[in-house]
């Protein structure tokens, strides 16, 4: 029997413990998409106890809460924070084949030294021991982010914001690169509530007068270019599926006033507004140079009972079924046929159309980078053993796994770099299976460079850094 969370934790063969060993192991991260929170990382919080810093954001430990019957209290109310940690043991026994699992017993043997398994029995020993841990300086913010060897963090900014933490950390003597990047999913969300007052503060903040549909472009513009003069290297755009629907100016201006005057505006009107501020964003994203990122198949918030009581990102969104296919293809042509195609993200939620997205990779490859567009790693609901194998599988056979950008941790935890390791083995294992199996040659110095190239130096040249 393999002990649980050995050296070689899955690593099956020899070729895959050497590939993670000697290559992946040692590279640093570009954890490229994450929600931290830069003035928590420049003022270098400290986390009083293990929950705050493990439950404190994490939607997915409260989803886990949830499932084993945990009252809302004990989850994002007012419980005492040792009687929360207490219900996530409760809770993270019965999570065999669950990745949090793998992830949070990673995080403790990492982090804080613990070779045994969160329980109820053992919880009072885990919380002693990460307490004193986070007692010491070393384990603050910045020093988390310093032991994990990250090289760059991609935050996600929205376009009002002024930067101030990303500018004081560019100007800090921390080593880690605080990147923005640039989510404008309030601007084009025409449909939802709040849309009037956004524009408002947008005009505010841009020194753009908008009055029309092309103003608000105008604005994003600006926005654009500030933060490009802030170390912006990527966008994000979280969508419920991907639109297209070309329209007229004068239709879409139609669209822009109902909504600034608060009447409901139907599917078909968002989608003419939201389709023409895409293909903006993507021409101006083209022109400094940065990656779209596209995230979409997400159905959020379906709860409406606890939507109302908590308001989104409390973990309670699921996969959405949706066919986005013909609308990407149509984004995609448009701007290529004016050469302004930048470099594109994609990640779907439904891991069913993993296949699809592969192959539209292959169609609108460029020039200004190997794997200009790339299919994202697998994504929230995905970001587990299966769904991580999956998706490699999928872009080995219909692509070049070779140039893929790798994991991210798209998380508010900063610890949540064990990841990323979670991730490598993964990645490596797959690799090693393939080679003993005789599918790739044994050549070490070809496969460990395969390796350190997905693991970091590829979106290391991904994203300029």
């Amino acid at each position: 029997m393999i002990s649980f969370l050995s050296k070689d934790f899955l690593l099956s063969n020899d070729t895959a413990k050497t590939l993670y060993h000697d290559h992946a192991a040692k590279m640093p991260i570009y954890d490229y998409h994450c929600h931290l929170d830069p003035r928590e990382i420049y003022e270098d919080v400290r986390f009083e106890n293990i929950t705050k810093l493990w439950l404190g954001g994490d939607h997915y430990k409260w989803r886990i809460m949830r499932s084993n019957g945990v009252p809302e209290e004990y989850i994002t109310g007012s419980a005492p924070d040792r009687e929360k940690f207490q219900k996530f043991a409760e809770a993270l026994p019965r999570c065999i084949g669950n990745p949090m699992y793998h992830w949070c017993h990673l995080e403790l043997k990492n982090y804080f030294g613990y070779e045994g398994t969160l329980s109820p029995k053992t919880a009072q020993e885990v919380w002693d021991l990460a307490n004193q841990k986070l007692a010491d300086p070393a384990f603050s913010a910045r020093g988390l982010i310093t032991r994990s060897n990250v090289a760059m963090v991609g935050t996600t900014d929205d376009p009002l914001s002024d930067l101030k933490w990303h500018k004081l950390l560019a100007e800090s003597d921390f080593p880690t690169k605080v990147c923005p990047s640039f989510r404008p999913d309030p601007a084009l969300n025409c449909h939802k509530a709040g849309f009037a007052e956004y524009i408002g503060k947008l005009a505010a903040v841009s020194g753009v007068k908008i009055e029309h549909a092309a103003d608000v472009a105008k604005a994003l513009t600006q926005r654009i270019d500030y933060f490009d003069s802030c170390g912006c290297r990527a966008s994000d755009h979280g969508l419920d599926y991907v639109m297209y629907r070309p329209a007229t100016a004068q239709q879409i201006e139609e669209v822009f006033q109902k909504a600034m005057a608060g009447q409901a505006v139907t599917v078909e009107e968002t989608e003419r507004y939201q389709t023409y501020l895409l293909l903006h964003c993507g021409r101006e994203y083209a022109r400094v140079g940065w990656a779209m990122q596209l995230h979409f198949s997400c159905f959020r918030n379906p709860n409406s009972k606890m939507f109302a009581a908590l308001g989104a990102d409390h973990g309670f969104d699921c996969i959405a079924v949706t066919d986005s296919s013909a609308a990407l293809h149509g984004l995609m042509d448009a701007w290529c046929k004016d050469d302004q195609l930048p470099k594109t993200i994609v990640y779907s939620l439904n891991p069913a159309d993993d296949q699809w997205l592969d192959t539209l990779l292959g169609a609108y490859q460029g020039t200004e980078v190997p794997g200009k567009i790339q299919h994202g790693s697998a994504w929230w609901f995905n970001d587990n053993k299966v769904g991580m194998i999956n998706q490699m599988i999928s872009l080995g056979q219909l692509g070049i796994l070779g140039n893929f950008i790798g994991m991210l941790t798209d998380s508010r935890s900063f610890l949540s770099y064990a990841r990323h390791e979670y991730f490598r083995r993964i990645l490596c294992n797959l690799v090693g299976t393939w080679v003993e199996n005789g599918e790739y040659p044994a050549d070490m110095d070809v496969l460990g460079g395969l390796i350190e190239d997905i693991c970091a130096n590829n979106a290391k040249r991904y994203f300029g850094l």
